[in-house]
C-alpha cells in the first residue's frame, strides 16, 4: 500500500525511486541528479539502507553538520524510518538553502514497495 503525500515537499516512495534512479530489481538508472539522503542513525543504516544513499543522521544535521560534498548543490530526497525525522531534516535543509523533499512512509514504505534495501555488507537488509 502506498502512502499519499500530504503537504508541500513530500513525495511517495515511487517518486523518490524515480528521482534517485532506483528500481525494484536493485539496478540503477539515471535519477536526474537527485541525491538520496538517509537521516537515520548508524545502527539503523547498518541493518538496512538504500544502495547509493548518503548517511547524515538528523542528530548531526541538527547539531550543525552540513551536507557531504557529493550532495552539495544537488536536489535532495530525504528519507528516514517512517517519515518524521526526514520532515525535520527537510525543514533544516531548506532553511539552509538546500532543495530538499522528504519521503512519506520512509524506509518502511520503501521496503514494503519491494525496492532495494541492503545491509552494511551489501546483502539484503532490513529496516530497523
Amino acid at each position: 500500500m502506498t502512502t499519499s503525500p500530504s503537504g508541500p515537499g513530500r513525495i511517495t516512495v515511487e517518486e523518490a525511486a524515480r528521482r534517485t534512479g532506483h528500481t525494484e530489481d536493485g539496478t540503477s538508472r539515471d535519477g536526474g541528479g537527485h541525491v538520496l539522503l538517509d537521516v537515520r542513525e548508524h545502527d539503523e543504516w547498518r541493518a538496512g539502507h538504500i544502495p547509493g544513499a548518503l548517511l547524515l543522521p538528523l542528530s548531526r544535521l541538527a547539531a550543525g553538520e552540513w551536507l557531504p560534498g557529493e550532495a552539495e548543490g544537488r536536489p535532495l530526497v530525504v528519507i528516514c524510518r517512517s517519515g518524521r525525522r526526514s520532515q525535520q531534516a527537510v525543514d533544516l535543509l531548506t532553511r539552509g538553502g538546500a532543495d530538499a523533499v522528504d519521503v512519506v512512509g520512509g524506509m518502511q514504505e520503501w521496503a514494503l514497495s519491494g525496492l532495494p534495501v541492503v545491509d552494511a555488507q551489501g546483502l539484503p537488509g532490513t529496516v530497523a
